[in-house]
């Protein structure tokens, strides 16, 4: 994630940041600039929002009668720029229109939770358009492309999972003391909103990355069968549990229950460290060729990605531990891991 700053003032804002504080301004984000600009009512002729992540915008401004923020802009709290709507309601961003199905306006129990899964989808899609990785909606493909259901499971069963482009995720998974309990029921060191999506978002990529023969050959190597019984695995490791010494091979234990479950852990893990470092650049904790906009090309570039990533991670553990928590990256990536990873970084990378 960048570091942000009011374009007026320099006032430094947050991602999910509407108006500045110190001057006032209104505030909206630009996923074509990945930058918060002003609405402002008389913008500087250099202002409308650039092309594909481009810096066209040195204004910092965009007109507030051609630009407005996202429809979800009170019940998301959504502050990404869209297209002025000559009627009501107003139009959805980029990351908004994916969702399918969600609560009602008036299901007031369950929006603050909407609100949450909706913040962190929008960390997830800025991530992936900052990796250049498709985002095909449902729009356009009726079929397969990408949609999120974001529901309850209060009135309903609601399992997180993804199927044909569509990630399934609970709301109740916003509640901290449900999705804690989980945490320790499932023998999880690490459980977030984020990290579900991050995890569902591997699987929608299984088929759009793994999209050759070669590919495939390379990932049944690393991986094992995608295709195997799903059920089958899925029985034996809730009865049995991981298998002894997983941690060599896995980079959690829900990874040894199938391959398809190893290929989106691993892949979640990958966007956990890449977003990771380049927050951690962006102020200053590592070094700027970290960044996301800065790729790392190469088969050396994953190696440098690493280099930077273990000690990073090794302070960040122990910063948690001076505050009393637990270690915030509690894994091991063993060699097999990251010969695993770094296949996923080729590919999203295309090597």
């Amino acid at each position: 994630m960048r570091d942000f700053s009011c374009p007026r003032c320099g006032q430094q804002l947050a991602f999910e940041n509407s108006l500045c504080l110190n001057c006032g301004s209104p505030l909206g984000f630009s996923l074509a600039e990945r930058a918060i600009l002003i609405l402002a009512d008389e913008p500087k002729p250099d202002s409308p929002p650039g092309e594909n992540g481009g810096n066209g915008n040195t204004a910092g401004t965009v007109d507030a009668q051609r630009f407005q923020l996202c429809a979800n802009q009170h019940v998301a709290q959504c502050n990404w720029l869209v297209p002025a709507a000559d009627g009501d309601p107003a139009p959805l961003c980029e990351s908004c229109r994916l969702t399918r199905t969600r609560p009602n306006d008036a299901d007031t129990d369950f929006l603050p939770a909407f609100a949450e899964a909706e913040s962190a989808k929008r960390r997830l899609v800025l991530e992936l358009a900052e990796l250049g990785l498709p985002i095909v909606d449902r729009d356009t493909d009726p079929e397969h492309g990408l949609a999120f259901d974001l529901l309850s499971s209060a009135s309903d069963r609601v399992i997180t999972g993804h199927e044909n482009g569509v990630i399934t995720l609970d709301l109740a998974e916003s509640d901290d003391v449900h999705r804690e309990q989980l945490r320790v029921e499932m023998d999880e060191p690490y459980r977030t909103l984020l990290g579900h999506f991050r995890h569902e978002i591997g699987h929608y990529y299984f088929p759009v990355l793994v999209d050759t023969d070669a590919a495939l050959d390379r990932y049944r190597e690393l991986f094992g069968d995608p295709y195997a019984d799903y059920q089958e695995a899925l029985d034996r490791h809730y009865a049995e549990g991981a298998p002894a010494g997983w941690e060599n091979t896995h980079v959690s234990t829900y990874a040894t229950m199938h391959s398809a479950e190893d290929w989106a852990e691993t892949f979640a893990h990958y966007l956990h460290i890449r977003d990771t470092l380049d927050t951690a650049a962006a102020f200053g904790f590592a070094p700027a060729g970290a960044t996301l906009d800065r790729p790392q090309v190469g088969r050396a570039g994953f190696d440098r990605i690493i280099d930077l990533w273990l000690p990073l991670a090794w302070s960040l553990n122990m910063l948690n531990r001076s505050m009393g928590h637990r270690d915030l990256y509690p894994f091991v990536l063993a060699d097999p891991v990251l010969a695993k990873m770094r296949f996923i970084h080729e590919l999203c990378t295309g090597l």
